[in-house]
Formats: structure tokens, C-alpha cells, sequence
């Protein structure tokens, strides 16, 4: 810009209102030129304050504060000079710490005393064409984004575990249950794919979430606006965002990136739990034994091994979905732009993708560690008559109407008994069919073909429908599973390279005021 642009002219003007602004304030310590006396003590301080728990978005504090002093600089709205100033003194309460920040009413106000304290009056300027509305939901997002992709890898290595111990079980037959109760044979890894199934879910909806959390509202002022010759699109940049909340109203008030990164925590979680509860079940029943490393024993009962972490694990559930409900109940009935309920929207959030992410690894590092008895659990997967539903398929697909089949087996259920051979139970089922046709059951199907639709291991080969058991079946899956995975690492890796290379240009852009 020319020194005759209009723009120049108008920041320059704004420029000097706000020094003569702080040196007024000058006249008084650091934190009241940021609030003033009028604000700045009284018996609900405390209450106000988030100073302690805005430690979780201290470092983000300092990279806005950044990035905006950076732009103003570019801008012609701070001069040079000041801004470089301005950044030092940021160094300096970086290198110091959190603990050593002034008492404040938050992060943002503690920071902005100490850059005061430091430069004078002009540390004020780092303020200027901003509020703390704009200032913290970006720290909000810069912060929650890294919670993300870290829960985004956790899953990734779940999936990688649930995959890996599949490959090794296409062929482990075990019972599979319904409302708890044998039903049909399934194997070690058509079972274990159901859950990386679900897993991988969870990644995409938090993947979703991350391409919305990762809009920067910086520059949307309290919430309408700024006068000032602002670059939003510069900041969200030197940030790493994709781009900016357009609407400064919109963008300053909006919380529903934490309701939607709360849910898909809730939503993972309760995923988790699922998995927690059947592998607690499997070690009770003795299918599978659990690592020492994911169990625990009793303080008096030397014989006891615990499923502990899984337990632990099940638990985080009622702790994401009770976050996910209250941040929910917060955001409710909100008016339009800044509350300061929102004050106490996001510490929460933080907090639980933070044990989401932990109960996540720990549920990867117990399906990876854990030993399957494969004899207990091929001896196991024809209880129940597990295999009667393929009997009754036989026969439909022989020429007879399934309802008809369905009534045969039924009554051919209440006579066999778990232990029965095939020889014996293909005869109790043409018992049946004489009783309910009239007929012989050979009539329609071969009693070879029978007793092998009778043995859980021909009953899970022979179902090899796309998405079913049949080892040929599952080896197709683990191949999409394996081709999945590999876009979704992509996908992180690339959202982590991009933030790291908006670090660095910060860092730059940093370095040379400084």
C-alpha cells in the first residue's frame, strides 16, 4: 500500500486512538489497563476466573496472539517496530510458563498483563481489532484439533490390531450369540471385523469433525465485526486452518464443534465398551485369555485374574456420554453471540477425548496381547444347535418353503442335545420332518449333506455371502479393511504435515520482527 491508501489512513487513525487509549491506561498497573478498576476485583473474581483451567489453551493463547500481531504488523495497523516488541515479550511468557502468569481473569487477559508488563503501554496494541469472544474460540479450535487427530490415531491403531489378530483367525470357528444365547458359528475374525467396521466409522465421523473444528473465527471481533483493515484469511493461514467461519457473529458464538467432537467421542466410546463387555465375556467363558498386562488381581484372592482395563475401559463410556449430553444442555436456549456460559463449554471436551484417546490404546493393546483358546471355542460353536438355521437354509434351498423348514428344525431343536453327533442329530431332524410333512427329511436333501451343515466349521464355510464368515469371504474383507486403513493414516498424516508446516511459518514470520 501507498501511504496516500485509504485504507493506510484508517488504520493509521484507529492506530492512534488506541495508543492514546493506552497510555491513558498507563496511568495504572498492567491488569487495569486490560479491564480497568471498575472490573477488575470484587467478591465473584474467583468465580469469573477460567486462569487455571485455561492451561489447556495457554500455548494456543501465545500462537493467536501470534499470528494476530503478525497480521496487524502486514496490515500497517502496528507498526513494525512494536510489533516486534510485542513478540519478544511473548517469547518471554512462553519461556516463563503458565505458573508464572499474573492474576487474571483468563489465560487471555493474564498474557495480554504480562506482554503490558513487559513493553508498556504499547503491549496493548496486540489487542487491537479483536475481543476475547474471536481470541478464545480460536484457541478453542487450535487446541481441540490436536485432541482429534490424537483420537483419530487411536483408532487407527485399534483398527490395526482388530485387523492383524483377524488375519491370524480366518479359520477360528466360535460360537456367535444373540441376546446372549447361541445362535449361529461365526470365526475369531468375521467377529473381530465387525468391530473394526464400527471402529473405522468412528474415525471418519471424527475426520468429519476435524475439517469443521479447523476453521478459524479470528477477526470476527465480539461478534460483530472490526473496523479495522483486518486479514482473516492471513491469520487462519499462519494457523494452519482451512479457512475462517465467514459470519463474525456466527464465529464467535458458535460451540457446536465441541457438541459434534463431544458425540463422536461418545459415540467411540461406546464402541469400545461393546468390545470391553464381549472380551470380559469370552475370558469368563475361557475363549480367550487376557495379557497380564490389561489385567489385575485381587488384593485377597491370589487365584483372581481381572479383566480391570477393560472394565476401566466400559466405564469411560458413561463419562463421554455424559459430557456429550452436557455439552449439549449448555448450548441449549443460548441467545445469539457471546454468554459466558460458554466459558465452561470446552474444558470438558478436552478432557474427555483426552480419555477417550487413552481407553481407545488400551482397548488396541488388550486385542493385540490377548491369547484365543482356539479348542475351547471350536468345542463351543455348535452349542445351542448353533447350526440350525443352516439346516433350515438346507432344506429351502432343496425345494421346501422355508416356513415349513423353520417349523422342522424347531421341533428338531427340543430333542437335540449339545454333544449330540452329526449321525444322531441329522436323524432327530428326519424325525421331525416325518412329524410335520409326513415325510422323510431325505426325501428332499441327502443325509451327508445334512450332517455337514450340522459341523460349525462346513455351516461357517458355506456362508460366504459379502460380508459373511466364510474364511474366503473374510480374507476379502481384511484386504478392504488393510486399503481403508491406509486412506485414513493418509488422511492424518496429511492434516498433521499441514499443521506442522503452518508452525513453521509462523515461526518465520515470528523470527523476523524479533
Amino acid at each position: 500500500m501507498t501511504d496516500d491508501d485509504p485504507d493506510t489512513e484508517r488504520n493509521a487513525e484507529a492506530a492512534a486512538d488506541a495508543d492514546t487509549a493506552a497510555n491513558a491506561e498507563g496511568a495504572t498497573d498492567a491488569e487495569t489497563a486490560v479491564r480497568r478498576d471498575r472490573f477488575s476485583g470484587g467478591p465473584a473474581r474467583e468465580f469469573l476466573s477460567s486462569l487455571a483451567a485455561d492451561e489447556a489453551i495457554f500455548e494456543a493463547d501465545l500462537a493467536v496472539d501470534r499470528a494476530h500481531t503478525v497480521m496487524l504488523a502486514e496490515q500497517g495497523i502496528v507498526d513494525d517496530a512494536v510489533a516486534g516488541e510485542v513478540l519478544a515479550a511473548l517469547d518471554d511468557v512462553e519461556a516463563a510458563g503458565h505458573g508464572a502468569l499474573p492474576d487474571g481473569e483468563d489465560v487471555h487477559e493474564a498474557i495480554e498483563t504480562a506482554v503490558i508488563d513487559r513493553v508498556g503501554p504499547d503491549g496493548g496494541r496486540m489487542h487491537t481489532a479483536r475481543s476475547r469472544n474471536d481470541e478464545v474460540a480460536t484457541c478453542i479450535r487450535y487446541r481441540l484439533r490436536e485432541d482429534v487427530l490424537a483420537v483419530v490415531a487411536s483408532t487407527l491403531s485399534l483398527r490395526e490390531a482388530l485387523v492383524d489378530v483377524a488375519g491370524e483367525h480366518a479359520e477360528t470357528v466360535m460360537p456367535g450369540y444373540t441376546h446372549l444365547q447361541p445362535a449361529q458359528p461365526t470365526t475369531v475374525a468375521h467377529y473381530l471385523l465387525s468391530y473394526e467396521g464400527a471402529v473405522a466409522r468412528d474415525t471418519a465421523r471424527l475426520l468429519d469433525a476435524y475439517e469443521r473444528v479447523n476453521r478459524s473465527p479470528l477477526g470476527a471481533a465480539a461478534f460483530a465485526g472490526t473496523p479495522f483493515d483486518v486479514d482473516r484469511d492471513r491469520t487462519a493461514a499462519l494457523l494452519g486452518f482451512d479457512g475462517v467461519v465467514r459470519n463474525s457473529m456466527d464465529a464467535a458464538s458458535s460451540r457446536d464443534f465441541l457438541a459434534e467432537v463431544a458425540n463422536a467421542c461418545a459415540t467411540l466410546a461406546t464402541t469400545l465398551s461393546g468390545l470391553a463387555e464381549d472380551l470380559i465375556l469370552f475370558a469368563n467363558k475361557g475363549y480367550v485369555d487376557l495379557s497380564d498386562d490389561y489385567s489385575s488381581t485381587s488384593s485377597i484372592m491370589p487365584q483372581k485374574k481381572n479383566p480391570d482395563t477393560l472394565e476401566l475401559t466400559r466405564g469411560v463410556a458413561g463419562d463421554a456420554i455424559g459430557e456429550a449430553t452436557g455439552t449439549l444442555s449448555l448450548l441449549k436456549g443460548l441467545p445469539r453471540a457471546y454468554n459466558r456460559d460458554l466459558q465452561r463449554a470446552h474444558a470438558g471436551v478436552f478432557e474427555i477425548a483426552d480419555d477417550v484417546r487413552e481407553a481407545t490404546g488400551i482397548a488396541a493393546g488388550a486385542v493385540a496381547t490377548a491369547d484365543w483358546n482356539v479348542d475351547a471355542l471350536a468345542d463351543a460353536a455348535g452349542d445351542g444347535f448353533s447350526t440350525a438355521t443352516g439346516v433350515a437354509d438346507l432344506l429351502a434351498m432343496s425345494g421346501l418353503p422355508f416356513r415349513t423348514a423353520h417349523e422342522i428344525v424347531a421341533d428338531a431343536a427340543e430333542s437335540i442335545e449339545d454333544g449330540d453327533t452329526p449321525e444322531l442329530a441329522a436323524a432327530r431332524v428326519d424325525e421331525a420332518a416325518r412329524d410335520v410333512t409326513g415325510e422323510s427329511l431325505f426325501e428332499y436333501v441327502s443325509r451327508a449333506d445334512v450332517e455337514r451343515t450340522l459341523d460349525p466349521t462346513a455351516s461357517v464355510a458355506s456362508r460366504d455371502s459379502a460380508g459373511g464368515p466364510a474364511p474366503e469371504t473374510v480374507r476379502a474383507d481384511l484386504s478392504a479393511a488393510d486399503r481403508d486403513l491406509s486412506e485414513d493414516r493418509e488422511a492424518l498424516v496429511a492434516a498433521r504435515e499441514a499443521l506442522a508446516t503452518a508452525a513453521e511459518t509462523l515461526d518465520e514470520e515470528v523470527a523476523s520482527y524479533v
